[in-house]
């Protein structure tokens, strides 16, 4: 509508004000452009009790009231003076005041000419005032607070009279989820109105808005950086980014700890300087391509020198069409916790205790004993016994009493794997260290078993060159990688056993003699089954337990003669043969049957009557009884090695290696299938 349409207007606009003062009835129309808004504000403020001819109010804030909401709007308050400021620069030669009310009405910040100011400094035109519709009637604020919408109120629109030469224009400003927060608003005289006045706090309004949501973000933005920064330096595992030029951005906590440096002592260093010479120059390539590593060995350096084998994961930082955009994102954790925990998940751990290991007999208590009394020192164990025995129990149980028992327990028997390989195994090796080896290299048992217990089974079958080696390594406690240069530290209690007299290996130039004495520290002798017979028959009634609750077989009851023949055989399998013995009898016998001589197998009876009478022997070597049960036990398996080496409890190669010392051919027990012919 033009100006001067607006000012004829407003005359129309006084007359139906005066009907409505005076109780006369009205209604909007649009030949006198009274609208709705204007008519249903007018109602509501009769309703109130306002009195159209006294402007006075004493809705007004106290001065700690004031200041509470100036506090709780300060960054509102902020955000909008500027636009506040730049709408007075087109106005300061008026008599135009801008308001700003938060939502419940009340002025919190004002602009204007001080001539407008000090005249109504109490008409709801300063700080603190109300201009509620219940505190100074109809006006552009009220209404805009009630319905949300901006709107521009003219002169005898106003329900006060001495309003009547103000026009106001006004807009909501809302938050994200369009709840109002505040309203800005323009008031000047009657004869200046624009309608293009509405236009600019509208714009303004708007403007504001904006910003709210621009600072909302950044406020989400800066929460969530400060709650990753958070999550990044309370996570234990090491977090390195680095950037393009291969200089180090950021660290967390935990990397800083395990490296030994201090926040400020990494940023923006070279990431090579941190880096051992095992596998910089390919890591760095790797990483300036855009390369992806996963779970890859990193030798970092700590500020001391020391040298720290990581677990690592390195990611480039891409962009949405996949391009290398800022350096690479590093991952990683040392790699002895690394190996722990996956000890723990494939089951390299020690299950027996001291409790498990069964016998009241006094050779088996005096192994026991020594057994305990080693678990609290520190220093190496060296288990002797025939196989079967018992020797890797004996080393689980040590493992288990002792301060390591949270750490790792590594087995290796060093009888079963290549001579070739036996090194590479025990200290690991480097990335092309042999033709086959692993990229990236991989850990020996040393390093897998670093703060915990390494058991060396069968250490009279080491190769004389790993045996050097590994005096050095329980000399120095330290390991290099087959292939590499760098000392590893480690933290390693070893325990040795064989079935071997060491001794006579040493005689023999089998065994170095400074190796052996260096094992030898706290010796432990794990008995034979023929010295403890008065132990078989809780080993017995154990195994019998055992496999009938595992084969879910029902046998209550063992007979006289069956324990008989049990104590009195030689067993030079010992428990392991003990164990297959009562495993075959409970899978062969039927349920509910009591045991009897009779269900033994063929090579524990010594004749065919029910009366256990049993043959005087001379005397045997346990070379002459480890043939004869080999002898028997391969004719009652008709030569079939596999089922041998398996009731006698070894493998197939030591049972082959065996037979050759023994001179055993296997063809002498094998019975031809005449049928084939």
């Amino acid at each position: 509508m033009p100006v001067q349409a607006m000012l004829d207007n407003n005359q129309k606009i006084y007359e139906k004000w005066e009907s409505f003062i005076n109780n006369k009835y009205i209604e909007e129309n649009e030949e006198t452009g009274l609208r709705e808004e204007i008519l249903q504000s007018w109602k509501r403020c009769k309703e109130f009790g306002i009195d159209p001819f006294n402007g006075e109010t004493n809705d007004v804030l106290d001065k700690k009231n004031l200041n509470k909401r100036y506090r709780d709007l300060m960054p509102l308050l902020k955000m909008s003076k500027p636009f506040m400021d730049s709408i007075y620069k087109f106005l300061e030669d008026t008599e135009f005041i801008i308001r700003l009310t938060d939502k419940e009405g009340y002025v919190l910040l004002h602009i204007g000419t001080d001539t407008v100011i000090e005249n109504y400094v109490e008409k709801g035109y300063s700080d603190g005032y109300s201009v509620k519709e219940e505190s100074i009637g109809t006006n552009a604020i009220g209404i805009t607070l009630r319905t949300g919408k901006p709107i521009q109120v003219l002169g005898a629109e106003h329900y006060l009279k001495e309003n009547h030469k103000w026009t106001s224009s006004a807009a909501p400003i809302k938050d994200e989820e369009n709840n109002i927060v505040a309203v800005l608003s323009i008031t000047g005289s009657c004869e200046l109105v624009h309608p293009h006045t509405l236009g600019m706090v509208v714009a303004a309004a708007e403007a504001i808005e904006k910003e709210i949501s621009i600072e909302k973000s950044n406020e989400k933005l800066k929460s969530i950086n400060d709650g990753f920064q958070q999550i990044t330096e309370s996570i234990s595992e090491g977090i390195l980014r680095i950037g393009s030029r291969e200089r180090i951005v950021s660290v967390n906590k935990f990397a800083r700890r395990l490296l030994s440096y201090k926040e400020n002592d990494l940023i923006g260093e070279e990431f090579k300087t941190i880096l051992s010479h095992d596998n910089r120059v390919e890591l760095i390539k790797g990483i300036l391509s855009g390369r992806k590593f996963e779970e890859e060995e990193i030798h970092f350096r700590t500020r001391t020198g020391q040298k720290k084998v990581c677990i690592a994961n390195i990611f480039p930082i891409k962009s949405s069409s996949g391009v290398v955009k800022d350096g690479s994102v590093i991952t990683f954790r040392e790699s002895k916790v690394v190996h722990s925990l996956v000890n723990k998940i494939v089951g390299a751990n020690a299950r027996f205790t001291f409790d498990d290991i069964l016998g009241e007999s006094e050779p088996i208590k005096k192994a026991k004993k020594l057994g305990s009394i080693s678990a609290d020192i520190n220093t190496t164990i060296f288990l002797q016994g025939e196989s079967g025995t018992g020797k890797e129990m004996f080393a689980q149980a040590i493992h288990n009493k002792s301060d390591r028992r949270d750490f790792p327990f590594v087995f290796l028997n060093c009888g079963a794997i290549p001579r070739e390989l036996v090194s590479s195994e025990l200290f690991g090796y480097m990335e092309g260290a042999f033709t086959g080896a692993k990229r990236g290299g991989h850990p020996g048992k040393f390093e897998l078993a670093d703060g915990g217990t390494i058991f060396l089974d069968e250490i009279g079958d080491m190769p004389l060159d790993t045996q050097a080696n590994l005096l050095r390594v329980l000399e120095e406690r330290k390991i290099v990688r087959v292939g590499g240069h760098d000392v590893i530290p480690i933290d390693v209690r070893v325990i040795a056993a064989t079935n071997k007299d060491l001794k006579k290996e040493v005689e023999l130039g089998n065994f170095r003699d400074d190796l052996f004495y260096r094992i030898n520290v706290m010796p432990i002798y794990t008995p034979a089954l023929r010295e403890r017979r008065e132990d078989i028959k809780v080993l017995v009634d154990f195994f019998l337990r055992k496999f009938c609750d595992s084969s879910e077989k029902k046998i209550d009851k063992i007979d006289e003669s069956f324990y008989s023949a049990m104590i009195s055989y030689n067993w030079p399998g010992n428990v392991r043969e003990l164990q297959n013995v009562m495993q075959r009898v409970v899978n062969v016998v039927e349920e509910g049957k009591i045991l009897s001589y009779k269900d033994l197998p063929s090579n524990l009876k010594y004749n065919s009557t029910n009366d256990v009478t049993f043959i005087e022997e001379p005397l045997l070597t346990l070379e002459e009884l480890e043939s004869r049960a080999i002898k028997k036990t391969l004719k009652e398996m008709k030569g079939n090695i596999a089922a041998t080496a398996k009731i006698l409890g070894v493998g197939r190669s030591t049972l082959y290696r065996k037979m050759e010392k023994y001179k055993i051919s296997e063809e002498k027990f094998k019975i031809i299938n005449i049928s084939k012919y």
